[in-house]
């Protein structure tokens, strides 16, 4: 039998590698279900001798004819409401491969259906980790992170209960401007901003990784993921991305998962979880690599990073904030609006302005998000 996956976001580089993975193991698994968002490469028209098969449900941000006329037997829903019509539908699981605020509401569709979540999307814990969570508790669903990081935490516990840890010890490429001093960053381009050292990633993404965002946003995860307390989360400078993280437990031993920087890794066992099988992926040679490097993490170099532990530790309303200012923050950038330092000075300028909501709904967190977004924008606004 075949475990039947719902995929959300389709077209986004973690969308694409999963198709690829599926087509591999398709005595596996087969995809009943995608969204499609903004699509250049039109990717479920190049995929269309692959998935007419078995793709039965469609979602697309706008009205699709030409999709319509390729996939004639499928269910097409829209917008955000499609998403969480295509998320009540029955599937083994759900890939939550969405960008952005906009997957929040579709994992917690997803769990209210009691429908197993492999998560990608970083807003959905950060922005309503605690809501999020105690559904997947009370629902009986699990959670599958496919963030590399998150995904190399995983495995070192397999087996080990999460009493036994000491510390979680995340680390960071140092993203594209790794090599910058402060001074320096003064004068980066977008263009420069967009080139990774080592991993193949999406516009916003890559950003959040220049910034340290992503990787503050990778700490709250971690502590709903694990359940483990902001002062056990590590976070450290290696250059490679070989080693996708650690877990140092209270006999002190460390366990470290390694690999190739390839997400073809993580989606997979996150699609297999908790099995393993064979891939196409490189494997890691590491006479080749001949050395790994540790560095400090500077939260001097890096403040968002502070900034996430900050809002973490202070729940509620905050990391929806932060997150929401960040969202916006990033697309000004990559309209070329703000400069790069502009986008943590919006960030921190918002989240001193916010009032916090402690025991917080679905809808704080909504508004909190809407608010965060105009807030930033009316900052860029005010000052042109």
């Amino acid at each position: 039998m075949r475990k039947k996956v719902i995929l959300l976001g389709a077209s986004g580089n973690i969308g694409l590698q999963t198709i690829d993975i599926i087509k591999q193991q398709s005595d596996s698994f087969e995809i009943i279900g995608v969204s499609v968002g903004k699509d250049p490469g039109n990717t479920l028209l190049s995929e269309c001798c692959f998935l007419k098969g078995q793709v039965r449900y469609i979602c697309s941000s706008d009205v699709r004819d030409d999709l319509k006329q390729y996939y004639p037997d499928c269910e097409f829903f829209h917008g955000d409401k499609g998403l969480i019509e295509l998320t009540s539908i029955k599937a083994d699981l759900i890939i939550n491969a969405l960008q952005g605020f906009v997957g929040l509401l579709p994992t917690l569709n997803a769990i209210r259906h009691k429908t197993n979540v492999a998560l990608a999307n970083k807003e959905t814990l950060v922005a309503c980790g605690s809501i999020v969570m105690k559904e997947a508790r009370e629902h009986g669903v699990s959670i599958i992170p496919i963030d590399s990081e998150h995904s190399a935490i995983t495995q070192c516990l397999l087996g080990y209960d999460h009493s036994t840890v000491e510390n979680l010890i995340i680390t960071a490429s140092g993203g594209s401007f790794r090599d910058l001093s402060r001074e320096q960053l003064k004068d980066v381009t977008l263009e420069m901003a967009l080139s990774h050292p080592n991993w193949s990633m999406g516009k916003k993404i890559t950003i959040d990784s220049a910034t340290m965002m992503n990787k503050g946003f990778e700490v709250i995860e971690a502590h709903w993921l694990f359940d483990i307390d902001y002062d056990h989360i590590k976070t450290i400078l290696h250059p490679q991305s070989i080693v996708h993280s650690l877990v140092e437990f209270k006999d002190h031993a460390v366990l470290a998962q390694l690999g190739v920087s390839d997400m073809r890794m993580p989606i997979q066992f996150a699609l297999n979880y908790p099995d393993r099988k064979g891939n196409t992926s490189e494997s890691l040679d590491l006479i080749k690599v001949g050395s790994l490097d540790f560095r400090e993490l500077s939260l001097e170099r890096y403040p968002l990073l502070g900034l996430a532990y900050e809002m973490g530790r202070a729940g509620g309303i905050m990391p929806a904030v932060m997150n929401g200012a960040n969202e916006r923050a990033v697309r000004l950038f990559l309209q070329k609006r703000i400069s790069f330092l502009d986008i943590e000075k919006l960030i921190f300028e918002t989240v001193r302005e916010a009032v916090n909501i402690e025991d917080t709904t679905v809808n704080d967190i909504i508004e909190s998000d809407r608010w965060a977004q105009k807030h930033v924008l009316d900052l860029v606004e005010g000052s042109l």
